[in-house]
């Protein structure tokens, strides 16, 4: 009986060959081979036709995955060997769930209190390391409110805070290093504070004054920094994520010890780049970070009405991207995913999505009124209770590496440099008329030269118009 089947197996086989029929297998697989531990260099994988030898098949990991289906001792299997992987097929009539029973968990380190969570799993902190976490986070702060003061007056056209996200911006930086690029959205100016961007630096780009790297070009607030590898500020949503994979996947190419980073807000993730950048990076297995700072209204639009996913994290799963949810105001816990997300992306060469649960304590700018759409106790209880800043100084005084004196020097010296660097830089020119139309092309054109002519005969007949210095003469 056993040459029979064995004859009829290889008649069945031989037939099938002849037939192309090869695509769907039928197998007998025992419990056994189903429950053992499968690492990745133990999947077996068919070579493939000699007609595709020459295509890329590695764009996908599907093939990589184990067949979840449940299957009992001597089950018939029948699998569709599709490119990119097997798929088993099933007689079940049944849809995916649209989300999982449970939402996926947020980690943390620090407790409302500032203490250490028992068994938490997190990357240690040196004194020196915590005091200038705690000194920078402390510094952002007090930039935000003296420039907030600022717009108010009417002495810079706008601006926008990034209070309540202090944590995101100072601890992921911290976990960077200086060789990583940098492709912010709007609210990442404490990256740019923890490597080295002075305080007049960030007064010369609101005022748009001579010494606005940006030559007055952009507004306030849109920071951009060669030496520092941080991309200019762009106000479109979500444009810099599929340009962190092409940054991401130059760096894989040229063989860099660094990986791009990137931020996103959760209204960011509703546009279309968003899904392009996450997929682009995962199929060339760009090192990629993607850090969505998720705090619940966009501009304005609550989070229920932006999405029906459990959020941002399920989205890098969808796309083969290894992710985790972190509490975004715990400023040990964003270090420590950063950290690690880090030396994944660069070590092994993939994307990372970290969701960051967080709350905008400000309005989205000086343009808006928040509680039009939120409560003021709902802000009220954030701006108090849940703030990264505070939280992060109890763990640091617990630690006996910080003081009441030092808290009280650090924000007098901090807001007096402040004051001084809006003098200064109020008092400096504004950039030359020809800096409009420097740098456009490297040979201007036709249309452009016939536009200056223009502006200059403008700034001449109505000079009470423009701001002092900034005069038709100008070349």
């Amino acid at each position: 009986m056993a040459i029979w089947l064995s004859r009829s197996k290889n008649l069945v086989f031989g037939l099938r060959q002849h037939l192309g029929l090869s695509g769907i297998r039928r197998h007998v697989s025992s419990r056994s081979a189903l429950t053992a531990p499968l690492s990745s260099t133990a999947v077996l994988r068919r070579p493939p036709p000699p007609i595709l030898a020459g295509f890329r098949r590695e764009s996908t990991a599907a093939e990589k995955q184990r067949d979840l289906v449940n299957q009992s001792d001597e089950e018939d299997v029948q699998e569709l060997d599709f490119p990119g992987g097997k798929v088993s097929y099933t007689c079940e009539l049944k849809f995916m769930p649209e989300c999982a029973s449970r939402r996926v968990p947020c980690y943390r380190v620090l407790d409302e209190g500032g203490n250490v969570i028992p068994l938490s799993d997190f990357s240690p902190v040196s004194e020196e390391l915590a005091v200038k976490m705690y000194g920078k986070m402390a510094t952002l702060q007090m930039m935000d409110n003296v420039f907030y003061e600022a717009q108010r007056q009417g002495r810079i056209s706008f601006y926008l805070t990034s209070v309540g996200e202090e944590a995101i911006n100072i601890a992921s930086a911290a976990a960077l290093s200086p060789d990583d690029v940098v492709l912010p959205q709007y609210r990442e100016p404490g990256i740019l504070l923890w490597r080295g961007f002075t305080l007049q630096e960030f007064a010369n780009q609101c005022f748009g004054n001579r010494g606005d790297y940006g030559k007055g070009r952009q507004m306030p607030i849109h920071y951009g920094s060669n030496r520092h590898n941080y991309f200019t500020v762009s106000s479109p949503i979500a444009t810099q994520l599929p340009q962190a994979a092409g940054v991401g996947y130059a760096l894989k190419m040229e063989k860099k010890n660094a990986c791009a980073v990137t931020f996103v807000g959760d209204g960011g993730t509703s546009e279309g780049d968003f899904h392009a950048g996450l997929n682009f990076a995962a199929v060339m297995e760009a090192p990629v970070v993607f850090i969505c700072r998720n705090n619940g209204y966009a501009i304005s639009t609550h989070i229920s009405e932006q999405f029906r996913s459990d959020g941002i994290v399920v989205k890098g799963q969808a796309y083969g991207i290894r992710s985790i949810r972190v509490d975004g105001n715990d400023t040990l816990a964003v270090y420590s995913a950063v950290r690690l997300a880090r030396e994944m992306a660069v070590t092994e060469q993939r994307p990372v999505l970290i969701e960051a649960l967080t709350y905008r304590v400000g309005h989205h700018s000086t343009s808006d009124d928040s509680t039009k759409y939120r409560p003021a106790d709902e802000i009220q209880y954030w701006k108090t209770t849940r703030n990264p800043v505070n939280r992060f100084r109890k763990w640091v005084e617990r630690n006996g590496w910080w003081s009441q004196e030092e808290e009280d020097e650090l924000r007098g010296n901090v807001r007096k440099q402040l004051l001084e660097a809006i003098q200064v830089a109020e008092k400096s020119g504004k950039q030359p008329l020809k800096e409009l139309f420097n740098d456009v092309y490297d040979v201007p054109t036709e249309n452009l030269a016939e536009q200056e002519v223009g502006l200059r005969e403008l700034v001449g007949k109505y000079p009470q118009d423009y701001p002092i210095g900034f005069h038709a003469s100008d070349s």
